[in-house]
């Protein structure tokens, strides 16, 4: 249990990198990247938890 919390802490980081730019944004294209960007990162989470879920 302890590896699948482990291998999303890199992706926490980024999103909580991510918000914090979301949040500073100055414009509604700049906020529209990054949200396409956290939406790739949730993506790859969810991944991550499907492979995780199959070899147990």
């Amino acid at each position: 249990m302890a590896s699948s919390s482990d291998s999303s802490a890199p992706v926490d980081d980024e999103v909580r990198q991510l918000y914090e730019q979301y949040q500073t944004a100055e414009s509604a294209e700049e906020r529209r990247e990054i949200a396409l960007e956290m939406g790739k990162l949730d993506g790859r989470r969810h991944a991550e938890i499907y492979t995780a879920l199959e070899t147990e």
